[in-house]
């Protein structure tokens, strides 16, 4: 736990206003990864290619998906942290990976984000860790994301759904919008 804390004054030097797309990753099916260097962002879909659409959401009053978790986004400074290797990183579950401040100061639900020609809004809907992120990365790591430093900086990620639909490459700025 010690070494993830460490970790924190490196995750809060990300920048504010203009990141970078570092990741992205598809959900092709239930514990599958799929890691792309472009992809689309589409109004209905959410990440084109993934499943969130048809996993549904057990949330919802329907079963249906939740259209306020329809992209999720995780810091690369704090899944860098937790997965310590490189290729653990799309295990988080998160579809986009960017070196941007997600923190709840920073980005308040309602923010939006251009990446690439499309644009996403932050959800209120919490984006918490759960027993697949402890199987995969620790129970520390679990009460490293969920404390109250790492709930308040989304260590965990954030849930945000898409308002313009367009196209994304691995490597483009993620800018905070007016």
């Amino acid at each position: 736990m010690h070494e993830l804390e460490s970790g924190l004054e490196e995750i809060r030097r990300a920048p504010r206003d203009a990141g970078r797309l570092e990741l992205i990753v598809r959900r092709p099916a239930e514990d599958e990864r799929e890691i792309v260097e472009e992809a689309e962002l589409d109004l209905g879909d959410g990440l084109v290619g993934d499943t969130w659409r048809v996993r549904g959401s057990s949330r919802t009053p329907d079963g249906g998906a939740d259209p306020q978790a329809q992209i999720t986004l995780m810091s690369a400074r704090a899944v860098a942290l937790v997965a310590v290797s490189e290729d653990r990183r799309a295990l988080a579950g998160d579809q986009l990976y960017v070196d941007l401040d997600i923190g709840h100061e920073n980005l308040p639900a309602g923010s939006r984000l251009g990446i690439g020609s499309a644009v996403i809004e932050i959800s209120e809907k919490p984006h918490t860790g759960c027993e697949k992120f402890a199987a995969r990365f620790g129970r520390d790591a679990l009460r490293f994301v969920n404390s109250p430093a790492g709930r308040a900086l989304r260590l965990r990620g954030v849930n945000a759904r898409v308002v313009v639909p367009g196209r994304i490459h691995r490597g483009d700025e993620v800018r905070k919008l007016a």
